[in-house]
């Protein structure tokens, strides 16, 4: 993942791009620009950290559209809309599809910026908490099939000799499961080891 995140513009009014542009930048922020939803659509990698200002009417295909295409790629990348023919189903249907918030033109470059900022973090979250998820679940992998079953019953709170007598292996053996298990997961506890299950959806 790219660490420096960045503020993909699309809007079709080049005006606008080129103020904004420069707006953003001045304060720090790393801005790509494009002219129209396939564009942006044609060089973005989700791979890539940052957020979406979005104009909601274009030529082809409108803002509605390209978040429609990006829920149905699972692509999550935080969206901001921004319009100057605003009104209140399509605001209503943009912030159902997951959008940050919808901004009507004229509106204020602070304004902007703080939701800009705001999407940025929830994206980073969202990142992060992949992250954690994808490395729980590699070391999930790497448990054997016994280890698999031990952990499965150790999260739903069944006791050593409980798994002893389920398993048919000995109580001694159960033992020695569970300590390899929190060795390969990471779990400094037991009430780790559940967090992650529960979290997870570790064993899936």
């Amino acid at each position: 993942m790219n660490s420096q995140p960045k503020v993909f513009l699309v809007d079709d009014d080049p005006a606008i791009r080129d103020s904004l542009s420069l707006s953003l930048e001045t304060v720090g922020l790393i801005v790509e620009s494009y002219s129209c939803a396939q564009e942006f659509l044609d060089a973005y990698r989700p791979e890539q950290a940052g957020c979406l200002v979005l104009d909601v009417r274009m030529p082809t295909m409108g803002g509605l559209e390209l978040q429609t295409v990006l829920v149905a790629k699972q692509i999550r990348i935080p969206i901001i809309f921004i319009s100057g023919h605003g009104d209140i189903p399509t605001s209503v249907k943009a912030i159902k599809g997951g959008a940050v918030d919808f901004l009507e033109k004229p509106f204020k470059k602070e304004i902007l910026l703080a939701r800009i900022l705001e999407a940025l973090t929830e994206d980073a979250r969202t990142r992060q908490g992949d992250a954690e998820k994808a490395a729980i679940q590699a070391r999930f992998a790497h448990l054997t099939p016994r280890e698999r079953e031990v952990i499965a019953l150790v999260v739903t709170g069944k006791s050593n000799k409980e798994i002893a007598r389920q398993l048919a292996i000995s109580h001694r053996t159960v033992e020695t499961h569970r300590a390899r298990i929190m060795e390969k997961m990471a779990a400094n506890s037991l009430a780790s080891l559940v967090a992650m299950a529960t979290t997870f959806g570790i064993p899936d």
